[in-house]
């Protein structure tokens, strides 16, 4: 089983893993919203928004392979493509995601196959 996004193979190109952000709520000192390190106390402002990066290498046969892997990446990362269900290789799923930024590290590695280095954040906003 592969991993997805829309049931689009995404990153299956390469090796990748799924790193799952802090979970909870979101709570905030008094004293930071007053500016004043003399107000005691916390608030709760609700749930903290889930954010999911995908880590990995985008592997192809040569340059124009890797473009297209890189082209398929950013049409989902478009403000305007609504979200969808983002699956690991594991088969779990988290329903309603977007992605939210994709962004490339280290230079494109050639030798039998091309490469390069990635991480893609995928989030579930609040504000839908």
């Amino acid at each position: 089983m592969g991993s997805s996004f829309k049931g689009i193979d995404l990153f299956g190109s390469g090796a990748h893993r799924f790193e799952v952000g802090r979970q909870g709520r979101r709570v905030v000192s008094l004293s930071a919203i007053a500016g004043d390190p003399s107000v005691a106390g916390f608030a709760e402002f609700g749930d903290l928004e889930l954010r999911i990066e995908v880590r990995g290498r985008l592997v192809a046969d040569d340059d124009a392979g890797l473009w297209v892997l890189r082209d398929a990446i950013m049409v989902q990362a478009d403000s305007g493509v609504g979200s969808g269900v983002l699956e690991d290789s594991f088969g779990h799923q988290w329903a309603t995601m977007k992605l939210l930024s994709f962004e490339e590290f280290g230079g494109t590695s050639r030798g039998r196959v091309v490469s390069v280095g990635y991480v893609a954040v995928f989030g579930r906003l609040a504000s839908g």
